[in-house]
């Protein structure tokens, strides 16, 4: 599973995870608190959102990221959200830059 070296993010308009091959993961913030998988935002049998992306100010950002265990973080957002966690995997395998999206678009659909 890849881990992330270093997270820069707090207060920031972005999130970014440098992993341990020095890809670079750029997350804008109000991009990754709409991701959120917690109960609160998708409901838990169905994977129907719950959470109103209206509801979410623009200027949302991380007041705190701390790590939960080896395999992902979990974020305290500005607009008072905290029950997300993110796995690195996830956050990874998403990654939203030109080289990563370009994979995922060559690579056979799972």
């Amino acid at each position: 599973m890849p881990l992330p070296q270093e997270i820069i993010g707090l207060g920031r308009p972005e999130i970014t995870l440098v992993w341990e091959d020095e890809h670079r993961t750029v997350y804008r913030a109000r991009d990754l608190r709409l991701r959120c998988r917690c109960a609160h935002c998708v409901e838990e049998t169905s994977g129907a959102p719950l959470l109103d992306p209206a509801t979410v100010p623009p200027d949302v950002v991380a007041r705190h990221i701390e790590l939960v265990g080896q395999y992902a973080i979990h974020i305290r957002w500005s607009d008072g959200h905290d029950t997300g966690i993110y796995s690195f995997r996830s956050l990874r395998e998403n990654c939203p830059c030109a080289t990563c999206q370009a994979a995922r678009d060559r690579s056979p659909r799972r």
